[in-house]
């Protein structure tokens, strides 16, 4: 591999394109335009019309001599001599090519430095598709294509091959003698591998025997027996390495080993597998594939079978367990797409298969499928498949299909000119579900089905300042279902014998086609005016005040009146009329009961700045800086018979520069109470003032951040280019840490860590009361805090934290910490409080093949996992 460009040499080389001159001849001048010599080739025609000749031009220059000795078919390169063939250079002190031997051999120039030492400078450097090769010395014959090379070194990304001699025995396979290999960087490596003897099939692998570890230039004392270094960049099939250790429970325990198939350039496969000595052992497997621009996705399975605590012991146990988990998306056309995330568990599955602190506490599995068809005038259909699972008490909901179609507003009556008449601003919008939904609740499944669609007509106009939008909705639902209560009066007696009347209610299901019809009418007006104040001063120029009120009024009909024929009613024993919604139980639900007649009423407040420009610099803007957002609003309902005026809202949002945001919202009743019910009447008529707080919630966050590092900022874009192109480019991987169920924490944490930011802050605090009666009320308080800085350039620090007022106590305290150490790098995870504590510490060489070569140390949650 070290002699590429040899590969295009033949026997005769009369393509070259140099001047022919007699053996005493030299050209004192570098050559480097080969057409001005094109004719002179021409001297020796046997040769340029050879069978073996070459089908490339091959530039050739030197610094001081170039000699073509045509009577011995000689050439000699002196001095920065260069040759170049297609995508092949070579570059030497001193080339020498004989055509009768067909041997080549290129060397360094001896010369001597300041203090009369002998030195050796422009030894063979040989580049090739954009792979350097080095060496002393290099030799090559054309016609048995061997050849050698002393010296030599060759570097391929972070990997660098070295051999004190090299020998080419086939057109891609080389022995190397004292070799060494390595992924670090310096001379020497801090880290590298040693072997007597190697064997380097290019483009593959190497195959090396009884290899010696070296670590600070300190061998270690076992060596491997043998061991396989891959050169192929991309996918390659290849044996996953177990991971070990020992769990309280399970005992010891091998995890995580299998082997990864790449089957394709579309698909792969790994199939991994645990076993713990206790008794058990876990299975999984994913299989991937992908065509770009068109679908990709991944299948996943998991089984574990687990021994807990040992046979015969009272608290012994064996869990048995499954996963199945698919993702798929597809780009049938650009309107056309498919996305498929499902995932089915059983319920222990997680809390025995993971440390990942979201799987642990996780209650519920949502799973989705969603095919989306679009038409370029905005009209859409979905066809959505909805499952949520909850992993303890096994209940799931179901929803398939779910069909809905959705058609943007149009405006019938429009007919494109500029100035347009009230009826041409007519809009009409349509929508439509179709829903078939089953639960499984307590061991009780339940099915629901049935249709919606909606249909509103709007229109917008506008009188002097005000904004005026009328609108109907109709609102149609179709079931298949409806109930009917019935009771059945009976008598008994009590015990005194005296007759007495007793309720027995029985509940039917009436199946037929019952549509469900509703309507309302509403009318909105809004409008927004300013309050501008000049400052001139302190920096700012302006303020301003923006308020924006809207008032709207809702009318709908009474649904549960007799003539609607939505509600039923049947008569208790005591006389008592009960009315019911026949259709309460429906997907969809049903009509609703109560007249309403209801008047909505709001406030949006902006409150801005505009900043002065800085006379002093020249390239200073104006900027508009929104200093607070204030909303408030209720309702009065004239058709309700008490209670008419609604809890009044309130909520507002904040910033101070990129450091500081509150936000937060209030609930007030107007109403006074009677114990723990709302009365009908006003706090102001009880003389207890005008409002009483019911709700409200408050949020502050601080984040605080050091400036930027300009020398990880341009690393950091390009890590996030070559992220961005790897995840573009290379679906498959070879990593497997997001396959492993007991997921690199650590490394995921470092994934979402920036170094650009030699320190950042946050701290958010959270807190609420919710008092829906004077007696009654409940409140919470939380503080979270997350701090990371870098230490030096090589240490990142961070830590995180939740602080329970209400409960005084710390929920899920976690800190990292990870150290840059060259070609190695070492992490630390501790979980000190929690159900889940534990720690994790890893040190490891970076090369992703030689990840597996690792000192590592776990406890607790990281354990047996």
């Amino acid at each position: 591999m070290f002699i590429l460009f040899l590969f295009f040499l033949t026997n005769r080389i009369s393509a070259l394109p140099i001047f022919l001159f007699s053996q005493s001849d030299t050209l004192q001048t570098e050559i480097t335009d080969s057409t001005a010599f094109r004719d002179s080739v021409t001297a020796n025609d046997s040769l340029r019309k050879s069978n073996n000749q070459l089908d490339a031009v091959v530039y050739s220059s030197a610094k001081d001599s170039l000699i073509f000795d045509v009577k011995s078919q000689k050439m000699f390169l002196f001095n920065t001599g260069e040759i170049k063939y297609k995508s092949t250079q070579l570059k030497a002190g001193e080339i020498d090519l004989d055509f009768v031997t067909k041997n080549l051999h290129a060397r360094g120039l001896e010369t001597t430095d300041t203090l009369g030492k002998k030195i050796t400078e422009q030894t063979p450097v040989l580049t090739d598709k954009g792979e350097e090769y080095t060496g002393a010395e290099l030799t090559y014959n054309f016609k048995t294509k061997r050849g050698e090379i002393a010296f030599a070194e060759n570097k391929q990304g972070y990997k660098t091959f070295r051999g004190q001699k090299v020998d080419k025995v086939a057109e891609n396979i080389y022995f190397v003698r004292d070799g060494i290999f390595t992924t670090c960087k310096g001379n020497p490596p801090v880290t590298y591998f040693r072997a007597k003897e190697m064997k380097i099939i290019k483009g593959d692998k190497i195959i090396a025997k009884w290899i010696w570890m070296y670590i600070g230039g300190v061998p270690l004392p076992v060596p491997v027996p043998f061991a396989v270094f891959p050169l192929d960049k991309g996918r390659r099939s290849g044996i996953v390495i177990p991971s070990y250790g020992e769990d309280a429970k399970r005992g010891f325990y091998l995890r995580g080993g299998g082997y990864y198939f790449a089957l394709s350039d579309y698909t792969d496969l790994t199939l991994l597998g645990d076993l713990y000595f206790k008794g058990g052992f876990g299975l999984r497997s994913r299989f991937r594939y992908k065509k770009r621009y068109n679908f990709s996705g991944e299948l996943n399975l998991g089984y574990s079978n687990i021994a807990i605590g040992n046979a015969g012991d009272p608290d012994y146990e064996r869990r048995k367990d499954w996963e199945i988990r698919w993702k798929h998306a597809q780009t049938f056309t650009p309107n056309t797409k498919l996305n498929v995330n499902v995932k089915f568990y059983s319920s222990d599955y997680l809390a025995n298969n993971s440390v990942d602190y979201d799987n642990l506490y996780r209650q519920n599995v949502v799973s989705t499928a969603k095919l989306t068809h679009r038409w370029d005038g905005g009209s859409s259909i979905n066809l959505n498949y909805y499952r949520m699972q909850n992993l303890k008490s096994g209940d799931i909901t179901e929803k398939l299909p779910e069909l809905s179609y959705n058609l943007p507003i149009i405006y019938p009556f429009a007919h494109g000119s500029s100035r347009k008449k009230f009826y041409e601003k007519i809009g009409i919008h349509y929508h439509s579900r179709l829903l078939d939904e089953h639960t499984i609740k307590n061991g009780i499944t339940k099915w629901r089905a049935g249709a919606q669609h909606d249909v509103s007509i709007n229109a917008s106009g506008k009188i002097g300042y005000f904004n005026l939008t009328p609108a109907i909705t109709y609102r149609e639902k179709w079931y298949d279902k409806y109930k009917v209560i019935e009771n059945h009066i009976h008598e008994t007696l009590d015990a005194n014998g005296n007759p007495v009347k007793q309720d027995s209610i029985v509940e039917k299901e009436i199946h037929a086609f019952a549509p469900v019809r509703t309507f309302d009418f509403r009318f909105s007006t809004s409008t927004k005016f300013y309050g501008i104040a000049q400052i001139n001063g302190f920096g700012v120029e302006a303020f301003r005040h923006t308020v924006n009120p809207s008032l709207s009024f809702v009318y709908k009909p009474d649904f549960s009146e007799e003539h609607f024929g939505y509600y039923g009613s049947y008569t208790k024993a005591d006389g008592s009329i009960v009315k019911y919604d026949k259709f309460s139980d429906g997907i969809f639900g049903g009509s609703g009961a109560g007249k309403s007649e209801r008047l909505n009423f709001s406030v949006n407040n902006i409150f801005e700045i505009k900043t002065q420009k800085d006379p002093t610099d020249t390239t200073s803007q104006q900027e508009k800086i929104k200093l607070l957002n204030l909303n408030f609003g209720t309702s009065y309902n004239f058709a309700a018979d008490s209670l008419r005026l609604s809890d009044l809202r309130v909520s507002y949002r904040t910033n101070v520069g990129e450091i500081i945001s509150l936000s937060g919202s209030s609930a007030f009743t107007f109403y006074d109470f009677d114990g723990s019910r709302k009365i009908n009447r006003f706090l102001l008529s009880a003389k207890k003032g005008l409002l009483r707080q019911t709700s409200s919630s408050f949020s502050i966050n601080l984040r605080l951040t050091g400036k930027k590092l300009k020398e990880f900022t341009g690393q950091n874009e390009q890590k996030n280019q070559k992220r961005s192109e790897k995840e573009n480019d290379e679906f498959f991987r070879s990593d497997y840490s997001s396959f492993h169920d007991s997921r690199d924490l650590m490394q995921a944490e470092l994934d979402e860590t920036d170094f650009s930011l030699p320190w950042s802050f946050n701290l958010t605090y959270n807190y609420g009361f919710s008092k829906p009666t004077p007696a009654l009320g409940n409140s919470r308080s939380t503080i979270n805090a997350s701090l990371s800085f870098n230490l030096t350039k090589k240490w990142k620090f961070t830590m995180r934290a939740n602080y329970d007022f209400v409960n005084e106590e710390i929920s899920a305290p976690v800190f990292t910490a990870y150290r840059d150490l060259g070609c190695w790098e070492m992490f630390f995870t501790w979980y000190p409080l929690g159900t889940y504590r534990g720690f994790k510490f890893n040190i490891r060489l970076k090369a992703p093949e030689l990840r597996d070569i690792k000192l590592e140390k776990s406890k607790d949650i990281f354990s047996g996992r």
